[in-house]
This record gives C-alpha cells, sequence and structure tokens, in this order.
C-alpha cells in the first residue's frame, strides 16, 4: 500500500515538474515574442545580415565634384545663323525658300517687287548726268576766268556745285551697291532675297503678296527669314553672384529638357559674362551642345547643371540612398539589442548632381554608419 502510495506520489511530482517547464518555455517564448522592433527600425541577426548581404560604412569626407543647376533657355548660335530682312520696300510676288529646306548661300529665298529699284538706277543716272554738267560748267568758267571774262567768284560757286554733284553720286551709287546683296532686275523692278548663309530655313515670316518694309527706306523693317544650323546649339542660363567665381570657361555641363526627360546632352561652358543683371543679381552663363539629332530646339527651356571646382564634403555612395515617392531616406546602424543589430530609416537630403558619391546637404552626420548594401531589402523589412 505504501509502495503504491509512493509511487502515485513520484509520478504526480514528475507531472507538475513537466508542466513547470512547460510553462517556463512558455514564458520564455512570450518575453522573445515581445522584443520587437520600434516603427522605423529593423533588427538582423549577424546570419541574416550576411545572407541579405549588408554592408555598413561610416559616414566622412569625400572629394566630391560639385555642380550648380540653373534654368536656361535654348537658342542658335549667333554665328552660324543668318537673318534676312528686305532692302526695299514693296510686295513679295514670289517665295522659292521653304521653312526647313537646306539652302545655299547665295540661293534665291524671295522675290520682291519694288519701285525703289526703278528710283535707284535713276537716282544713279541723274547723279552721273549732274557731274557730268557740273564739271563741263567748271571746265567753262576756269576758261572764262583766264581770258578775264569771269570773276573768281564765279569759279568758285562752279567748284561748289562741282563738289556737291560728286557727292550725290557717291550718295546715289552707295545706294545702289547695298542692293547688290542679293539679285535686281532694274527692266522688271523685283528684287530676290538670296541667303547670306549655308543652313536650314529655320523661319519664314512672308508670305505671297504681302508687303514688306525696306531697311533703307527709313521705316521698320521686318525679318523675312531665318537660316541657321541646330547641329549645334547654345543655352543661356543664369548664375547667381555668390556662385560667379566657381563657374569656369571650359566647364562640363549638362542640359535636360521636358521633351526627353531621360536624356542628358552634355556640353561646355564657353563664355560667363563680365556684368550683373541688376534686377536679378545673376550673370549670364552660356554653354554649347553638340545637337546631331536635333532635338533641342530654339526657345525650349532646360534645366542646366554646371559643373564647378571639386571639394571635400560629407558625402555618401550613390546606392545608399533609396527614393520613396517624393522623399529620399538611408539606412543607418544604431547599435545592438537581444543579439542583432539594429537599423534605423532616416531621412536624407543629398546634392544629385555628383557623380559616385553625393553630397550631404541635411540629415546625416560624419562618423555615423550607414548602410551601403542591401538597403532595399531593409526596406521591405518594415
Amino acid at each position: 500500500m505504501n509502495g503504491a502510495r509512493s509511487g502515485s506520489l513520484a509520478r504526480g511530482a514528475t507531472l507538475l515538474a513537466a508542466m513547470g517547464m512547460g510553462c517556463n518555455a512558455s514564458h520564455a517564448s512570450a518575453g522573445v515574442a515581445e522584443t520587437e522592433p520600434p516603427p522605423g527600425e529593423v533588427w538582423l541577426t549577424p546570419a541574416q545580415m550576411a545572407d541579405a548581404k549588408i554592408e555598413v560604412t561610416t559616414v566622412a569626407e569625400q572629394v566630391v565634384g560639385d555642380a550648380i543647376a540653373t534654368s536656361g533657355t535654348i537658342s542658335l548660335d549667333d554665328l552660324r545663323t543668318g537673318h534676312v530682312m528686305s532692302p526695299v520696300t514693296g510686295r513679295v510676288v514670289k517665295i522659292t525658300a521653304q521653312l526647313g529646306e537646306h539652302v545655299k548661300r547665295g540661293d534665291p529665298l524671295a522675290t520682291i517687287e519694288s519701285p525703289d529699284i526703278g528710283n535707284a538706277v535713276s537716282d544713279t543716272h541723274k547723279a552721273e548726268a549732274d557731274l557730268i554738267s557740273a564739271e563741263h560748267d567748271l571746265q567753262r568758267k576756269k576758261d572764262l576766268f583766264e581770258q578775264k571774262a569771269a570773276s573768281a567768284a564765279d569759279v568758285e560757286a562752279s567748284e561748289d556745285n562741282y563738289r556737291t554733284a560728286r557727292a550725290e553720286i557717291e550718295r546715289a551709287r552707295q545706294k545702289q551697291s547695298l542692293l547688290r546683296v542679293g539679285h535686281v532686275d532694274a527692266v522688271t523692278q523685283t528684287y530676290t532675297v538670296t541667303s547670306p548663309i549655308d543652313g536650314e530655313v529655320l523661319l519664314r515670316n512672308i508670305n505671297p503678296g504681302v508687303e514688306v518694309q525696306g531697311q533703307y527706306t527709313g521705316g521698320s523693317a521686318q525679318e523675312l527669314f531665318t537660316i541657321g544650323e541646330v547641329d549645334k546649339v547654345w543655352v543661356l542660363g543664369d548664375v547667381y553672384e555668390i556662385d560667379m567665381a566657381r563657374v569656369h570657361v571650359g566647364a562640363a555641363a549638362n542640359v535636360s529638357v521636358i521633351a526627353y526627360p531621360d536624356r542628358v546632352f552634355p556640353g561646355r561652358v564657353d563664355w560667363v559674362s563680365g556684368g550683373l543683371d541688376p534686377n536679378t543679381r545673376t550673370a549670364k552663363v552660356r554653354c554649347t551642345f553638340d545637337n546631331p539629332d536635333g532635338l533641342l530646339r530654339p526657345s525650349m527651356y532646360a534645366t542646366m547643371r554646371v559643373s564647378v571646382d571639386a571639394r571635400m564634403a560629407v558625402a555618401i555612395p550613390r546606392d545608399a540612398v533609396l527614393q520613396l515617392g517624393e522623399y529620399k531616406v538611408s539606412f543607418i546602424e544604431i547599435g545592438e539589442a537581444d543579439g542583432r543589430v539594429r537599423f534605423a530609416r532616416v531621412p536624407v537630403d543629398v546634392d544629385e548632381t555628383g557623380g559616385t558619391w553625393l553630397k550631404v546637404l541635411h540629415g546625416l552626420d560624419a562618423g555615423q554608419k550607414i548602410v551601403v548594401r542591401g538597403a532595399p531589402y531593409l526596406s521591405q523589412k518594415l
């Protein structure tokens, strides 16, 4: 009896011990489950870090290539552009060159019927006749003066008339020579406007039958054609006074436009203005860009980035920055907990115009440990 009772007590003690161990294990499991990372943090074991290939480095100063971003406007190269106007007033009777057509220097663009042609020719002929008459009169007066049949005053007056006639014929010939830029037909009184350079017809402001104002008739002459090449264009931007000392001729530049958001066009700074705009306190900077495909068109708005002198600055690798919507973030190592490494997500502001290293503008300090590889994996764990 006592033996049976002793066996029962032993089995009960064993069962209680087992139940106690189970309770302790449950409490232990509950303790592990309660230790969860706070919002914005990810905790990983060394094994998990190795599997995810997480790499960490210390934020420090690096040599970064800096750049200045500014807005700009695309324009034609002035030295490779011709603005064609008419020297005579008249009516357009023919259009020879069409928009987009490539022309050579001297090729006809348009024909204008103008009374200025007849006036210029007749003015020259009249001036020539007046000069001959004045020359004859001067010679007669000199002969009479030698024969004591004319006074010195008569000779002087004749000389004055001769000099006036010479000046008038020079004026008439000079005016007529201005028309030699194009092709003059004195019989039909037409003037053919020609191209001053080789290039493409980029703009045409006239149509047949339109009356145009001449350059040499005292009116305001309009531009009839614009001839130019678009295989090389200019971009004019504004640089603030504080950045002028850092921008140099020959510096690399790149430009992007809304029409082609995925394209970056490389170029060079070829001119920096020597003065400032008194209203905006900015200086003009001109960059030249190759444009073989003709994608950059005059008057397009552009975003231009001009490289300036490299310098030491707190910087991080480009791979350390994640774009989450409109925000940029990075992950930093902030310590350990329960044998796991703690990582926190922090917002950052960087200058993205750099190369491999991006200058830190806000959010990180030198000495912090930042994740340079594996940041997307940490972002998925949040």
